[in-house]
């Protein structure tokens, strides 16, 4: 199927590692020029070298989603670089799952605010395009009540209320917005590789919760992002696609 992202210009932050990481690559395979973020310069650096081939233009920049005037300003500086916007695609996360003030004060600013934030400075480059698209990512923590309930999920639900009302407010633009809740991701360095030995009770508890034996890759929620994105999925706006494999069993009504 081709999903007619071929020229298409998208923005993604978190670009460098995990779920961010293939969604870059994979609109980067379609033939989307795309812009990304993170906080590190060499890992910035080195993702911007490794995806130099694709057939989409691959640009990154280093920016900490954190930092309203920052994040406000690489979108800004994107679009004059792309030529427009007509993707965004909000990924990152301070992953601050303990419950202290200082993990509500930052799941608050990077996870929600940073998605407000980013949304807000692309709408007027995405009013100006044929084919505009929002994806935010958030999580089955924002869908039920697990082991990372509190500023994390409450933070995750958030995404997906807001992200809903977009979906209500822009649909008269031509302006399409969706979630994409991801269930356990494991990629090597991340949360859930570092818990096979910082914590094996707690990975081994969560590995046998999912019927499927096995967590999810980030390229299968790169996959649904890229789909959701794409010109081919023009009348789906507003949904929470939950990517699990099965793990949650609460029915979407």
């Amino acid at each position: 199927m081709d999903l007619q992202l071929t020229g298409k210009r998208a923005l993604v932050t978190g670009g460098t590692r995990g779920i961010g990481r293939a969604i870059v690559e994979t609109l980067a395979e379609e033939g989307t020029a795309v812009a990304f973020c993170a906080r590190k310069d060499d890992e910035v650096r080195a993702t911007e070298h490794a995806l130099a081939e694709r057939s989409g233009r691959v640009l990154g920049s280093v920016v900490d989603v954190g930092d309203g005037d920052g994040l406000r300003n690489w979108v800004t500086a994107s679009a004059d670089t792309l030529g427009g916007i007509d993707i965004v695609i909000s990924n990152v996360s301070a992953l601050a799952i303990p419950e202290s003030e200082e993990s509500w004060q930052a799941s608050f600013e990077v996870d929600l605010m940073g998605t407000v934030r980013m949304v807000t400075a692309a709408l007027p480059h995405l009013e100006a395009s044929d084919a505009a698209s929002i994806v935010a990512i958030s999580s089955v923590s924002g869908r039920e009540v697990d082991f990372a309930a509190g500023p994390y999920g409450t933070m995750k639900a958030a995404i997906v209320h807001y992200i809903s009302g977009l979906a209500y407010q822009l649909a008269d633009k031509g302006i399409r917005a969706n979630i994409v809740s991801p269930g356990n991701t494991f990629f090597e360095g991340g949360v859930w590789d570092q818990m096979q030995t910082g914590n094996p009770e707690l990975y081994s508890y969560a590995l046998g919760l999912n019927p499927t034996g096995r967590m999810g890759r980030p390229h299968e929620m790169a996959r649904a992002v890229a789909f959701l994105a794409s010109p081919m999925s023009s009348f789906t706006s507003g949904t929470n696609l939950v990517v699990d494999g099965a793990l949650t069993r609460g029915v979407q009504l």
